[in-house]
């Protein structure tokens, strides 16, 4: 172990403070979009839209910090809209409007959230049960406690949550504040503390870690866990948000939840994460929602929207850049 911390303090030690690959490719994009979105279809740039579409941008770069958790350690979580509308329905449900037991409501919520996710890393990360289908049946599992509460049926969020999760301050939706924080949280922990850094080592090669001593399969464990955190905390901003959130409010998040991690560079195969990127990737994806609206796209076209999204993500960061440029570089030298 004391070998691991050394080695993994001089990682961290060394790590450059230029911008990554991934931030650069993923801003850019999003510059491209805005620069498409001024020129086409103007209005999906106006207040009105962005304050808008902003507090469910934040909601989905709050569900991909969780999906980005879990695909770090080489796994895949499908229990995101499970989790997500638990955590909706308990917090509009159990408190039946009065403010009083609101607390109460988003203490249970968490409580779930804190049971699913380790159900779901013991299964994957100790029982070694593909991720895939452990996560559906911790989904449908999930489902069922959803009837269980709402019996399908929306009710009205309380005035509290309203005010926390859909207020203002100087313009700025608290949702997004509350994904800035988050984001704050991971970014740090991740990129400057040992507990981060050992949490991406694991993730790029959990065969070394483990040979060097380092708990692998209690960081596995770790990482469906506060997913499901990350998950509830979305649903309870989503309760707050929508005024009579349904019982469904996180099935249209899995596919996003995905884009986002892999837009903003996160391998599937597991590895390092980029919990800026993936953020900004969020804030792209749900532009890019606008902008298809803007310009007479159907809603129903979201989906074939978000698919084409996450294909070019996998295409973006599957190039070789470093390749193709020496292939270049050569071709011009025959040519001199």
């Amino acid at each position: 172990m004391q070998e691991g911390g050394y080695f993994l303090a001089g990682i961290g030690s060394r790590r450059s403070l230029r911008p990554t690959r991934e931030l650069v490719t993923v801003a850019v994009s999003t510059l491209v979009l805005i620069l498409l979105c001024a020129l086409l279809a103007p209005s999906a740039l106006t207040y009105g839209a962005l304050s808008g579409s902003l507090p469910f941008a934040a909601i989905l770069a709050i569900v991909g910090l969780g999906q980005m958790l879990v695909v770090q350690q080489g796994g895949f979580d499908l229990s995101v809209p499970g989790g997500v509308s638990l955590a909706v329905v308990i917090a509009s449900h159990y408190p039946a409007g009065d403010d009083a037991l609101l607390p109460t409501a988003v203490a249970l919520a968490l409580v779930c959230a804190l049971v699913a996710g380790l159900v779901n890393g013991v299964l994957i990360g100790i029982l070694r049960l593909n991720a895939i289908i452990a996560t559906i049946g911790m989904n449908a599992l999930l489902y069922a406690g959803v009837f269980a509460v709402s019996g399908g049926v929306p009710r009205i969020t309380t005035q509290l949550l309203a005010s926390i999760a859909g207020g203002e301050i100087f313009g700025i939706g608290h949702s997004v504040l509350f994904a800035v924080a988050l984001l704050a949280v991971v970014w740090f922990v991740m990129k400057h503390t040992v507990a981060g850094r050992r949490f991406e080592a694991i993730g790029a090669n959990p065969l070394a870690s483990r040979a060097i001593g380092l708990p692998v399969k209690q960081h596995q464990v770790m990482a469906y866990v506060l997913a499901q955190v990350l998950y509830c905390c979305a649903g309870l901003l989503i309760a707050g948000i929508t005024t009579q959130p349904t019982a469904f409010q996180g099935d249209s998040l899995l596919l996003p939840s995905v884009a986002v991690v892999v837009l903003g560079g996160t391998s599937l195969l597991g590895g390092r994460g980029f919990p800026v990127s993936t953020v900004i990737a969020a804030f792209f994806l749900t532009l890019l929602s606008q902008f298809a609206l803007s310009v007479g796209l159907p809603y129903s076209a979201q989906t074939i929207i978000q698919a084409l999204a996450l294909g070019f993500g996998i295409a973006v960061y599957s190039l070789r850049w470093t390749a193709l440029k020496t292939l270049f570089t050569s071709s011009r030298e025959v040519k001199g």
